[in-house]
């Protein structure tokens, strides 16, 4: 209760500049009560009129100001005023008030008449007031401005170096490791996490030190922030979001004073968890450079790495970061006593994506033949937030369509959404070029079909889909696989260079269409060439280093090589995918009939898979006959 009270009346800037402005409001309302007490009712003249009843005497006990006049009025000022008027005039005060004007005669009249007059006091408590309180409430308001227009909205200018963390409270978070699937060894990892927070004596007793901190790595949508936010669930404790990016801002030394004060939030909601996401950010390798914004990043840095030291892991306090990039942060930050845990959430195996389905499908009302299992086998590569998406996508789809539940086709159409693209139906496409796609693609496929290390082949279409895809081939392992032999590769290249062959086959000449297989088929040969010592000529060596390891191109280049290296790899290139399209063409030269038949079926249908496309694929050139294509 204590540490509420001081909570609730604490007194700082908010408090202090919102009861301000009621302080000033009350000093300038009673200045004006006390301007309007001494003010006396008046009969406002003109000063041609002062000028006359002046004339005649009517005036008297004259206050004379630098630009006005007051007096008395005497008993017939009214009927001269009346005439003056042209109309009756009734006076409530004999008080008069004029403005007054240049007049050199004034004071000699007022000699000759003998009237008794005097000067008034100039100064004005009023005005003096009104001098110096206008312009203060203008730059008041001019600071407000600037306060709101440049800084945050939680403090403007003077909150700029409060931390931009988001503070989920214990009740505020409902994800747990029920919400989590397809990462079951990381989530292994994190349950250690979780009895350091709940039972911290335990390993203390023993003399143990308690991480502190968890480094997630893995590629982008995998699933690392969730994990954070399961683990502050299971363990019951305020979870403290922020990103890598929000340290750094346009003011020198503002990131190392947000992170100072994160630290002394976390500390005040120990136990609790802090957790920076893209923390890559934030912790680049230190070097030398002559741009002053880096200077500010390495200050934020040096800054987090000294209190990671500084605070006192038996209070409670856990650091989780995430990051896709951990190949490029400071050594500094991963050595231990700093990020002593290293956890890989990796793309999850064909179990983990029907793991992970069956979470995104609780709530969606499935139909009886949708098969997660088969969903899960057509999605190879794909994380938590692909599967997430086609689970959206085939509710979206569903519900379009009117249904009451989502169906197995639903599910289908979302895959092909998500992997080729939307369908283009308005794009128009001539019967000589929509014949050409159908024999490209009937290539991949018959290629495919043909070679015993090649994915087998799901569906053929010919249906325009994305930015520039006029038609596609889907295939879908039988398995998951971390490595390839030089005999999958080269038949995974044969199948890349079937489409270009078969256009080679029927035509004689190929198209643009197969930019995009050439380019994957060559980034594989040289892949071949430089990475994985495939090559006769150049035997088991490397040429370049990866960079990247969760971040798809990876970014590679090449080490320091000679010009002769340099041309034995290109023509090494060149053989091989020379090598494997001539193998692709001999096997359509072989089945050309097989070849003829499954485009003009391709052409009719525009779709094909299942049962009809392997029949279409196992059917021997022998037993073929024209009319089986209709």
């Amino acid at each position: 209760m204590e540490d509420k009270k001081k909570k609730t009346f604490k007194f700082g800037p908010h408090f202090s500049f919102r009861y301000g402005w009621y302080l000033l409001f009350f000093i300038i309302l009673l200045f004006v009560f006390l301007e309007l007490s001494r003010f006396t009712p008046r009969t406002n003249i003109s000063y041609s009129e002062f000028k006359v009843l002046l004339k005649d005497g009517l005036v008297d006990d004259l206050l004379i100001g630098e630009n006005f006049i007051e007096g008395e009025l005497k008993p017939r000022a009214s009927e001269i005023l009346a005439r003056l008027r042209q109309k009756p005039v009734k006076l409530s005060t004999n008080r008069f008030f004029t403005l007054r004007l240049d007049d050199p005669e004034l004071m000699k009249l007022l000699d000759e008449k003998g009237l008794h007059y005097e000067a008034a006091k100039e100064a004005s408590w009023l005005k003096e007031l009104l001098s110096w309180v206008l312009p203060l409430l203008f730059f008041l308001g001019l600071w407000i401005l600037l306060m709101k227009r440049f800084g945050p909205p939680e403090g403007g200018l003077m909150g700029v170096a409060k931390s931009k963390a988001r503070i989920y409270v214990q009740d505020e978070i409902e994800v747990t490791f029920k919400d989590v699937a397809g990462v079951d060894e990381a989530v292994e990892e994190l349950q250690q996490i979780i009895d350091f927070l709940k039972n911290p004596q335990k390993f203390t007793a023993l003399g143990g030190k308690i991480p502190k901190g968890v480094l997630l790595v893995g590629p982008p949508g995998t699933g690392k922030t969730l994990l954070a936010k399961a683990v502050a669930g299971e363990a019951g404790v305020p979870f403290i979001s922020i990103s890598g990016s929000s340290f750094v801002e346009l003011f020198v030394g503002v990131g190392a004073a947000r992170v100072r004060d994160l630290f002394k939030q976390a500390e005040e909601k120990a136990p609790c968890i802090i957790f920076i996401d893209e923390i890559d950010a934030l912790g680049k390798v230190r070097g030398v450079s002559p741009v002053s914004g880096v200077d500010e990043r390495e200050q934020t840095l040096a800054q987090l790495l000294t209190e990671m030291d500084g605070f006192d892991s038996k209070k409670g306090v856990i650091i989780m970061a995430a990051t896709n990039r951990p190949e490029i942060l400071d050594p500094a930050l991963l050595r231990p006593g700093r990020f002593d845990r290293h956890i890989v959430v990796d793309r999850p195996d064909i179990k983990g994506r029907e793991a992970i389905l069956k979470v995104h499908t609780r709530q969606v009302k499935l139909a009886p033949d949708v098969d997660l299992k088969i969903i899960a086998a057509r999605t190879p590569g794909m994380v938590g937030a692909d599967l997430a998406n086609v689970v959206n996508e085939a509710a979206l789809l569903a519900a379009r369509k009117g249904k009451s539940w989502v169906e197995m086709e639903d599910f289908e159409e979302a895959v092909d959404r998500v992997v080729a693209g939307l369908k283009k139906k308005s794009r128009y496409i001539s019967r000589r070029e929509k014949e050409r796609v159908a024999y490209h693609e009937a290539g991949h496929a018959l290629v495919a079909a043909a070679l015993p290390h090649a994915d087998p082949v799901h569906r053929i279409s010919i249906v325009p889909r994305g930015v520039a895809a006029l038609g596609y081939t889907l295939q879908l392992p039988t398995e998951d696989r971390y490595l390839m032999t030089r005999s999958e590769l080269m038949d995974k290249l044969a199948v890349l260079l079937g489409g270009r062959a078969a256009e080679e086959t029927i035509y004689q000449e190929v198209s643009t269409g197969a930019q995009n297989d050439l380019e994957q088929a060559t980034e594989i040969a040289r892949a071949m060439v430089m990475d994985y010592g495939m090559s006769e000529k150049l035997g088991p060596q490397t040429f370049r280093k990866r960079e990247a390891l969760f971040i798809e191109p990876a970014l590679r280049h090449r080490e320091d090589i000679s010009e002769e290296t340099a041309r034995l790899i290109d023509q090494e290139v060149a053989k091989i995918i020379e090598e494997a399209h001539q193998k692709a063409y001999e096997i359509l030269v072989k089945h050309r009939k097989r070849l003829e038949i499954l485009a003009q079926t391709l052409l009719i249908k525009e779709t094909l898979e299942g049962e009809e496309l392997e029949k279409l694929l196992q059917l021997s050139p022998e037993n073929v006959s024209t009319e089986q294509a209709s």
